[in-house]
């Protein structure tokens, strides 16, 4: 029997699963297809992560790696959902609730000093950061606005807030002593292994990470950010916030890069409040407070301390003596400082985008923000992106032109600071790189502080890279554009490999251009603010940078986004959108039953994954169920069927009755496959008839809490009740059959 993989995640995405999976499973029944699901949460990764230290019942197979060998062969066929990159304290927080529900799970070791703590800090660090999409991806990515979404935010546009000609905000960024200006490059000639190791100036070699395979073609990279200078921007820039009377913000991305971005975090929080650190550091660091858990962390911990009604003071204090801070929710006095994993760069810079260039203070109120984004390898897009806004004033979605994305990430191209050859160098010396001959490939000088970080990306994922930008602006006839810049490392490297593959493909008639960043920015929205489309062709970081910029942009959200990866062994993988507001939407439904979380992102991965099946696995049944769910999606755009933004509304559950009766009617009067339409009129016959009732069921729990039995692993049973709350429905999807 063919197969779908559906991934059950975090937050909003699983906890709508469980009211849109049941009719996917009815669907998918009537052309053969089997719908079976795989715990990728954080909470199942930590579970398998420490299966074999848990008793028997309590333990779980790892399911994420099941997939990553799935992802490498041609049957796969796997929607995924997003899931939590942890931070340290989501970790931790995740931890805490398995342990309250009652797993054996031992705490997590800051400060190990046996083996055995060791080995469980070593577990647990596995599942943070970016754990999952690294296995899962063995493609390169296609992501592009479906033309019924598009059609939809041109028709009924998202607010854009207005720009000012003179307004303040603006992005700060290091240009040197950074991550670009230190980089190296360098192409690996054969197969081997590498060894990275820190020779400090007395000599001492000790080894950071032994055993690093390589293949022949592959480019290898390292670099590092220097401390010392990254402290004395940060003081700069605290400054020059106060100065300028605007915002004083930090975008970082200490979810998949979780290694670097945290320490990074941990010196703007430490260079924010230098006169705590300077008095209380000490006693800070004693009580295993780090500025890497970000302000909230340290203010939780300080009830614990002799001196923490001492210190807390102390913080209030460089709150209201320091430049105005940019606010996470100022209702509940949680600024941009307090947790790193709170303002993630790709989604908090288009927000700001969007708002007129605008943050929000202490007092609930927009202003304009100075932006700091250390690292200077994609800073200046936005600054791109300010400067014409500031310039030409805010985009219209209702004309503005698109900017697709074909995205190189397959077998973990470019998972800079995301794993483990990311290291804060613990004394002065030299880092280097070195091949099984004892060559040194790369090396740089280091002192105590610095963050040194190398990446890999092999060849064969960069040919393919290459081969679907050329297989997209084909098929759409749109200039496709190389974000690649010849003065940093890494990008002259891949400059050269594609200008050697671009001639192995038929370019007749396209426009294709390599560019810098900064330049192929303004080059797409000069022709976004023509109407035109663009595709931004693109390594691992800026693709996530990407698909989250524009479409934020162009649609007023990056979950609407078609988002394919065409495996490289010829599976598929089906991703559903990003997940950034999904814990505000958890703490909604648990506060008043009402989830507002928008699951259009999974109707258009569905499609393109049924779409698959059939080509697969030649079932024309599937095609039909493809076909039909794309024009039910259309129809469920045009009706306005997405969740409201306020009770007594549709949310998330009512939106996912409306795409099953859509579809059901598509189905219906299609007419490829009589005995389907058969079936599914009479389906389609008994939602349409009780519409009213399944709506009324739907609404009538709303306005009251709901348990869940847990944030990060709620209760199965407890959640199904919640998320499929109509009788009538479920009855009604539980008759169906062909």
């Amino acid at each position: 029997m063919a197969k779908i993989i559906y991934t059950l995640t975090d937050e909003a995405p699983m906890l709508a699963t469980y009211s849109f999976l049941p009719v996917v499973e009815a669907y998918a029944s009537t052309a053969g297809v089997e719908v079976e699901t795989r715990d990728i949460s954080l909470a199942g990764r930590i579970i398998a992560a420490l299966g074999d230290l848990l008793p028997a019942d309590q333990a779980a197979p790892d399911a994420l790696a099941e997939l990553g060998e799935l992802a490498k062969t041609p049957e796969a066929n796997i929607i995924k959902l997003p899931n939590i990159s942890a931070s340290m304290p989501q970790l931790k927080a995740a931890i805490a609730e398995l342990k309250q529900q009652g797993l054996d799970l031992p705490d997590y070791p800051d400060n190990p000093t046996s083996d055995a703590e060791k080995d469980v800090k070593a577990r647990y660090d596995s599942v943070k950061g970016s754990a999952v999409n690294p296995v899962l991806r063995e493609g390169n990515s296609d992501r592009r606005a479906p033309s019924s979404v598009k059609n939809y935010a041109r028709k009924h546009p998202h607010s854009m807030g207005a720009w000012s000609s003179d307004s303040r905000t603006s992005v700060a960024t290091m240009g040197e002593n950074d991550f670009r200006s230190n980089e190296k490059s360098v192409v690996v000639p054969e197969d081997g292994t590498l060894t990275i190791q820190h020779v400090a100036a007395d000599g001492t070699t000790t080894v950071l990470k032994e055993s690093v395979k390589v293949l022949a073609g592959e480019v290898v990279d390292a670099t590092y950010m220097n401390a010392a200078a990254l402290d004395a921007f940060l003081t700069e820039q605290v400054a020059k916030a106060k100065a300028d009377g605007v915002l004083f913000s930090v975008h970082l991305k200490a979810t998949m890069m979780k290694v670097s971005d945290p320490i990074i975090f941990g010196h703007v929080v430490k260079a924010f409040f230098a006169d705590v650190f300077a008095r209380y550091g000490d006693d800070l660091a004693a009580a295993g407070l780090s500025p890497n858990n970000g302000l909230g962390g340290i203010l939780a911990g300080l009830d614990a301390l002799p001196n923490g009604a001492e210190i807390k003071a102390a913080f209030e204090a460089g709150i209201a003596d320091g430049p105005a801070l940019a606010y996470v929710d100022s209702d509940k006095g949680i600024t941009n400082l307090h947790v790193p994993s709170d303002v993630i760069v790709d989604a908090s810079m288009p927000a700001m985008i969007r708002t007129s260039g605008h943050m929000w203070g202490a007092d609930g109120q927009e202003a304009d923000t100075l932006a700091v984004i250390p690292d200077s390898s994609y800073a200046g897009v936005y600054q791109t992106v300010i400067d014409d806004c500031r310039a030409n004033g805010a985009y219209d979605p209702t004309t503005m032109g698109s900017v697709p994305n074909v995205g190189l990430m397959a077998q973990a191209a470019e998972e800079y600071g995301s794993h483990d050859k990311t290291f804060e160098i613990e004394s002065d010396g030299t880092v280097q790189v070195v091949d099984g001959s004892g060559a040194v490939l790369l090396e740089h000088q280091v002192q105590a502080g610095d963050i040194w970080r190398a990446c890999q990306t092999k060849d064969v994922p960069i040919r393919d890279w290459v081969k679907l930008a050329v297989t997209r602006a084909r098929a759409s006839q749109t200039p496709a554009v190389f974000w690649l810049d010849p003065s940093r490392a890494h990008d002259a490297t891949l400059i050269e490999k594609v200008k050697t593959y671009l001639p192995e493909h038929d370019t007749e008639g396209l426009q294709i251009e390599i560019m810098p960043p900064d330049e192929a920015t303004q080059f797409s929205i000069d022709r976004i603010r023509r109407g035109e489309d663009t595709i931004s062709v693109t390594g691992n970081v800026l693709r996530d940078y990407n698909t989250d910029l524009f479409p934020i942009l162009e649609l007023g959200t990056s979950a609407k986004m078609l988002s394919i990866v065409p495996l490289i062994n010829g599976g598929g993988l089906f991703e559903t959108g990003a997940g950034g507001s999904a814990p505000k939407h958890v703490q909604q439904l648990v506060k008043e039953d009402y989830l507002r979380w928008d699951s259009l992102g999974e109707f258009l991965a569905l499609a393109s994954s049924f779409e698959h099946l059939a080509t697969s696995t030649d079932n024309a049944r599937a095609q039909v169920l493809a076909d039909t769910l794309d024009r039910a999606t259309g129809t469920f755009l045009d009706e306005n069927k997405s969740p409201g933004r306020k009770l007594g509304s549709i949310d998330n559950r009512g939106s996912h009755f409306y795409l099953a009766l859509f579809w059901a009617e598509e189905l219906a009067k299609q007419t490829e496959d009589a005995e389907l339409a058969a079936a599914f009129a009479d389906i389609a016959g008994k939602l349409r008839a009780d519409e009213q009732t399944i709506v009324d069921e739907l609404l009538a729990v709303q306005g009251k809490p709901a348990d869940i039995g847990g944030y990060f692993r709620p209760d199965a049973e407890k959640t199904t009740q919640v998320m499929r709350p109509s009788g009538t429905l479920n009855s009604i999807l539980d008759s169906l059959s062909v």
